[in-house]
């Protein structure tokens, strides 16, 4: 899906036509794109609520005929998920805590922009966050029901128990015990289903598996039926939930001889064959269960990833045969070094690993210390040569808050390479601790030193993605966009870092890397006999910039380019922002005979006024109206009368986010001129789309 920034569907409650285009550009501004409504009466309020989706009302604290306790009083008759921020005059303990009880999320001042900001984001998160869960809790609803269906169908005997009571048995079970009604075996306690010299047995088996809570541990015993035959059988017990409950389901089977050769089995799918030690399987599965527990119990845990420093050349030296022996050593050294506690496997060729549960990085450092410093100062003789080994550790916390389990062990990989970029470590043999702040967040203080650094380091990518003439008239048309290699070489969009307030001279400087990219590749595409054009994007700090068409004017002879190949792309709420900066700039690049589109439209509360100023040559509909005309005809009539108006006014549509055919039919009839989305093609490194097939 192509969805990552999802448009935020937004309701206002403010007198002022003006104040409420603020508070949608300040949200644009912040990264999110959005679509508002501004709400002028009770009984439009009602109707939005009844025939949309919202994810959140803004309402100002001021007088109004219908004012912002009756829009939240609304919201919640109607039982409607939305965050409320009331937006108050002054800083009121009163109010604020008033507005909570009321079930508002937040009371913020209407000139605090940075915190209504941060307080929209959390909102929208925690939104976002319910969602899913409701959507995991329905999956949990079903997956239950399938689990009680199979359960019910097994034929292994399977029962549920709590404080030694039955509390479900299936038909297997009771087949098994000899029982024909559930309600029977209900008041029958499990050590009744046993012989005398099974139930101690079976009592200190139970305070074991309380004490361990190993699932799938198994006792040997003899199970009487109701009609007193006895049974020499094997129970397996693990931890279960049954109605909400925590309880353990026990299963009966015929005794086996073969649990012995089962747990043989089991112990040898589970080991590394060289070192003895557990091998990536059994850890990986390993891991999960520990970051389940850290939630669950609310502990902390550590990872260790353990990579051998120059393993590549010291096999080169010893050969297959000695590299074996040397690992069998090492794993024997870190068995002492690790200690009891502490779970070892090996994962690869030249890779280790530690993991233990509950204990802190501290501790792990400890330990990885000491492992660091054997393996350092051991001498491994191997064949008559003593070959000198070091390791570079690395070290990833396990907390509830910890990513799945590959992720987590990519934080440990991700730490012990930084070993190597330590001054003095070249060669590796140290000890790095991930810290998730310095790889998760580029804050505002250094993401534009981030950006700047990407831009010298050239970790800059340009994708294209093709825009189709649905009339096919065999236009070639792409659409740039650019991506930045983060620290973990994932493509991000550089524009996400940049601090949504101010104008910023990176933006500047990003989009002239950008254009002279593109214009560079272009030239070379063009020459091959192909007649592409391109929509670049811009941001509003190049809409200010006076230096910006002079310029573009040199880099387009340089390039040897004809203006009308480059078709430039403003936001409607840049535009709407910067009015009479965007005449100006459309204006000049029409001097150059490079056209305008205006993107994002219909977000604005009165898009069509914004064309009134501007003479934009194509209009891109936002994209969340793609994906309402498949939900609802409304949107569909919606669209087709947009459409309309644009082609009347003389304006090139483009519809974007066509992920599926079935969109195609109502846009061919809305008379939409272009199409984009990944049902077309996603956003690829080279100008390679047959536009003949269309």
């Amino acid at each position: 899906m192509q969805k990552k920034n999802a448009t935020v569907h937004l309701l206002i409650l403010d007198p002022s036509q003006n104040d409420a285009e603020s508070m949608v550009s300040l949200l644009r501004n912040s990264g999110k794109a959005t679509r508002a409504h501004r709400i002028t009466s009770e009984e439009d309020l009602e109707e939005a609520l009844k025939t949309s989706n919202w994810d959140l009302l803004l309402a100002r604290d001021l007088e109004q005929e219908f004012g912002p306790d009756d829009a939240l009083a609304m919201v919640k008759r109607m039982d409607k998920d939305i965050p409320f921020v009331l937006l108050t005059e002054e800083v009121s303990r009163e109010r604020t805590v008033n507005i909570i009880r009321a079930g508002g999320q937040d009371a913020v001042p209407f000139e605090y922009k940075d915190l209504l900001v941060l307080v929209v984001k959390r909102e929208l998160a925690a939104l976002e966050e319910r969602r899913r869960r409701r959507v995991l809790e329905s999956h949990l609803r079903e997956a239950e029901q399938r689990c009680q269906l199979l359960l019910e169908s097994s034929k292994d005997a399977i029962a549920y128990i709590n404080d030694g009571m039955h509390i479900y048995a299936n038909q297997s079970y009771m087949e098994f015990l000899g029982y024909d009604d559930i309600d029977d075996l209900i008041c029958i306690p499990v050590l009744d289903t046993l012989t005398p010299e099974s139930q101690d047995k079976y009592k200190d088996f139970m305070k074991a598996f309380a004490d361990d809570g190993k699932d799938g541990m198994t006792l040997n015993c003899t199970a009487r039926r109701s009609d007193d035959q006895e049974l020499n059988v094997t129970m397996s017990v693990s931890a279960a939930t049954y109605d909400g409950e925590a309880c353990t389901q026990i299963v009966l089977q015929p005794e086996h001889s073969d649990a012995e050769l089962e747990e043989k089995l089991k112990q040898i799918s589970s080991q590394d064959l060289l070192t003895g030690l557990y091998n990536r399987q059994y850890l990986m599965d390993a891991l999960a269960q520990a970051i389940a527990n850290a939630g669950k119990n609310n502990q902390t845990g550590a990872l260790a990833y353990i990579a051998l420093d120059n393993f590549i050349s010291m096999k080169g030296q010893v050969g297959i045969a000695g590299a074996d022996l040397l690992l069998g050593d090492l794993a024997s050294l870190l068995k002492e070094q690790a200690g009891e506690e502490v779970t070892l496997a090996r994962l690869s060729d030249d890779a280790f690993c530690l993991m233990c549960l509950p204990c802190d990085e501290k501790h792990m450092e400890g330990i990885a210390e000491r492992v660091r410093k054997a393996v350092e100062d051991h001498l491994f003789d191997i064949n008559g040569k003593t070959v000198p080994l070091t390791v570079s550790i690395g070290i990833a916390a396990i907390t509830e808050n910890s990513p799945k389990a590959e992720e987590l062990m990519g934080r440990a990989h991700t730490a012990s390479a930084e070993v190597k970029k330590l001054e003095g470590h070249e060669r590796g043999n140290g000890i790095v601790v991930y810290n998730p702040a310095q790889y998760e967040s580029l804050d505002e203080s250094n993401s534009v030193e981030a950006i700047l650094k990407a831009l010298d380091d050239n970790r800059f990518r340009l994708l294209f993605q093709p825009i189709i003439n649905l009339r096919g008239e065999g236009e070639e048309h792409y659409e740039a966009f650019v991506r930045m290699l983060d620290k973990d070489n994932e493509e991000v969009s550089p524009y996400d870092f940049l601090p949504p307030m101010g104008p910023s001279d990176t933006a500047i400087k990003i989009d002239r890397w950008v254009i002279l990219q593109t214009i560079k590749q272009l030239a070379s595409h063009r020459s091959r006999g192909h007649d592409t054009r391109l929509f670049l994007n811009i941001t509003a700090e190049t809409l200010q910039d006076k230096t910006f068409t002079p310029w573009l004017s040199v880099a387009l002879k340089a390039a040897r380019l004809p203006g009308d190949s480059l078709i430039f792309q403003i936001r409607e709420g840049d535009a709407n922002n910067y009015m009479k900066q965007a005449k100006e700039f459309t204006k000049a690049v029409h001097e150059l005979h490079s056209k305008v589109s205006i993107a994002q439209f219909g977000c604005a509360l009165n898009p069509f006024n914004t064309l009134k100023h501007i003479d934009a040559d194509y209009v891109k509909i936002d994209g969340s109206f793609t994906e309402e005309i498949q939900k609802s005809d409304e949107a569909k009539e919606q669209v087709k009368e947009m459409v309309k108006s644009l082609q009347n006014a003389g304006k090139l549509t483009i519809i974007p986010l066509v992920e599926n055919a079935s969109v195609l039919a109502t846009l061919w009839q809305a008379g939409v001129n272009y199409i984009q989305g990944y049902y077309l093609q996603a956003p690829v490194p080279e100008m390679n789309y047959d536009f003949g097939d269309h």
